[in-house]
């Protein structure tokens, strides 16, 4: 159970309460441009500790909702894997960081196009797949951003 509880708020940053989503999405953007992932010769380790984080959070998020009920507040993991998504592929420099930041959280927040619909899932697929969702938007927004040379 424990392990569940660390895993669930991402080492414990769920517990701070108000904001611990953007928190997390901070957390994820620091770890990101400090180790350099997503460049071209790190894509396959980026998407095998996206997959594992959001599988993680999945199997967490069924655990720990037995306890805390339904999408806590507490769970983080998933704006954690939201936020690896958002920046798969993405070149990892300061303003491509905080622009994935930025759009990432806009569409978790106000879960736009059919993102409210993914809550309504059971246990843990809910907990992780609206922010999956926010994620691939949020990803394909600074793909096109990146590719019309926007930013």
């Amino acid at each position: 159970m424990l392990f569940h509880k660390i895993t669930s708020t991402s080492l414990g940053i769920g517990y701070i309460g108000k904001g611990a989503g953007t928190a997390a999405a901070i957390a994820t953007c620091i770890v990101w441009y400090l180790f350099g992932v997503s460049g071209v010769h790190s894509f396959l380790p980026a998407l095998l500790i996206t997959s594992f984080i959001t599988a993680l959070g999945i199997w967490s998020g069924n655990v720990v909702e037995s306890i805390w009920g339904k999408d806590h507040n507490r769970v983080v993991i998933d704006e954690v894997a939201g936020m690896c998504i958002t920046l798969l592929w993405v070149p990892v420099t300061p303003v491509n960081v905080l622009l994935a930041l930025i759009l990432f959280r806009l569409f978790d927040i106000f879960k736009p196009l059919f993102i409210r619909k993914l809550e309504k899932l059971p246990g843990g697929w809910g907990v992780m797949f609206d922010d999956i969702l926010a994620g691939i938007y949020a990803n394909l927004v600074l793909q096109l951003f990146l590719r019309f040379n926007l930013i």
